[in-house]
């Protein structure tokens, strides 16, 4: 099973939660973190991962009571608007950690001489570079749609400086972000 992202983020927006699991609506649902494969199916935010339903990823599952309790998955009760600020907040960290990625942690993937240890990682490997620029992108543009719902909504963004920091931040490692300038 797959879940629509793009139905499931549009369900939140208007307030109606479903569970992915059994796709009855309720007013709140269960969220939490899990690395349970089988629980891939129904973690919204984990679409696209090119290891599919076998991916032990950290992620962030949502299910009714019912379904979570069946499924041993623990977490905390959240309505759409509790769900939504965690959408937005689990996005930041992926973001996050791609900044680390871009600034350290692909090192690690390579075995690199000396002279190429303080080269860029297009420089090392322009196709790995595409594929984390790729990523990065959606990121953003996920982390944008949230916070124009929270301005629809007109709701207060949490932490409304954290976008400022990581602007800065992709910008001072000299890459481009629409998250800003």
């Amino acid at each position: 099973m797959r879940i629509n992202w793009e139905e499931a983020i549009n369900q939140i927006f208007a307030s109606r939660l479903t569970c992915p699991r059994c796709q009855t609506d309720f007013e709140a649902l269960v969220v939490g973190y899990s690395r349970k494969p089988e629980l891939s199916p129904y973690a919204p935010r984990h679409r696209n991962c090119p290891r599919g339903d076998s991916c032990e990823a950290r992620k962030l599952v949502t299910l009714c009571q019912d379904c979570a309790r069946s499924e041993r998955l623990r977490g905390s009760t959240a309505d759409a608007g509790q769900l939504l600020e965690t959408y937005m907040l689990d996005c930041r960290r992926d973001l996050e950690d791609t900044l680390d990625y871009l600034a350290e942690y692909w090192r690690d993937e390579f075995d690199l001489d000396e002279e190429s240890f303080d080269r860029r990682l297009e420089e090392v490997d322009p196709d790995a570079y595409r594929e984390e620029a790729e990523w990065r992108r959606r990121l953003e543009e996920e982390y944008l749609r949230y916070h124009r719902e929270f301005r629809e909504l007109k709701r207060r963004i949490p932490a409304a400086g954290w976008r400022a920091e990581y602007v800065e931040e992709i910008r001072s490692l000299g890459y481009d972000t629409v998250l800003g300038d």
